[in-house]
């Protein structure tokens, strides 16, 4: 429904950053579809016979089998988005009871956006136009972290606790309340045992059910979330690399851009001036298809 950017397909299904400022043709889908503006002017998204307004302030929830139709911006003027279609398979993985009837599972198609779905959506973007740099592992971690904040955020109200999360691999409560308290502020220096003792669990228990429920281990889970935090923070072009370290727990420079360089291929300094490059110049770049995760 608009020009693709990026393109990334995967058994998550398909992400897409796209040009939303001409209008486009009506499609539906056969799976639930997420829209996320990343920057550039407000757009216009028309859902069934309803036109909804896309801003950095919204989050665009449509149902399965929907008509949807970009409207495009006022005068044509750049806009990106983030588009994610969901495979149906890896959500009833993930989330059974949320996902067993897609018919109508998002009550309401305009949601205000959320201080986390914000921050996943634009290191998405960041790390889309930078996709050779892009693992598959990262770019899966975030889409899961993407949909259990809209599980958690839209849903979770909305229905009874238990019978949302039945058969989940988030169905324990302790897990979740660790997730949140890692997500709030990632910073090596967690103490993972004392983490445990904050959720009332043991050491081994609380190892064995954090495995169970995110297929990895705390301290993998937590450095993704650490390479997420950092990247956000150098493509801002405002922090220093030195306070992005400190940040993030590092005892030194140096231990970061090992760890950066690790995780990512590149140093940070690296990719910061790649993160640095014009919109423009990344709008001439030919869509990757299918991209990482392929």
């Amino acid at each position: 429904m608009s020009r693709t950017l990026r393109l990334f397909e995967a058994r998550f299904g398909r992400l897409v950053l796209a040009d939303a400022s001409a209008p486009g043709a009506e499609e539906a889908h056969g799976e639930p579809l997420i829209l996320i503006k990343v920057d550039g002017a407000d757009c216009t998204v028309h859902v069934g016979d309803e036109a909804h307004p896309l801003a950095r302030e919204d989050t665009l929830l449509v149902n399965p089998q929907l008509p949807v139709r970009q409207g495009g911006s006022a005068g044509g003027a750049a806009a990106r988005i983030i588009e994610f279609h969901p495979s149906l398979d890896w959500l009833r993985q993930v989330f059974p009871a949320v996902f067993e009837d897609v018919a109508d599972v998002f009550p309401r198609a305009r949601e205000a956006i959320t201080p986390r779905i914000r921050q996943l959506a634009d290191a998405l973007a960041v790390e889309a136009l930078n996709d050779q740099f892009l693992s598959p592992e990262r770019l899966e971690f975030m889409l899961q972290e993407l949909m259990l904040s809209v599980v958690e955020s839209f849903l979770a109200r909305r229905r009874a606790g238990a019978s949302l999360w039945r058969g989940s691999r988030f169905a324990d409560t302790r897990i979740r309340k660790a997730l949140g308290l890692l997500r709030a502020r990632p910073n090596k220096d967690v103490n993972i045992d004392d983490l445990a003792s904050q959720v009332g669990l043991s050491r081994s228990r609380f190892y064995d059910l954090f495995q169970v429920c995110t297929g990895r281990s705390p301290r993998s889970y937590l450095d993704l979330l650490c390479v997420e935090s950092a990247i956000a923070k150098l493509s801002s072009g405002h922090a220093r690399i030195a306070d992005v370290s400190a940040e993030l727990g590092f005892s030194a420079q140096s231990n970061f851009t090992r760890f950066f360089l690790h995780q990512v291929g590149i140093p940070p300094s690296e990719y910061r001036r790649a993160a640095a490059r014009p919109a423009s110049e990344e709008e001439e770049t030919p869509p990757q298809a299918p991209g990482p995760g392929s």
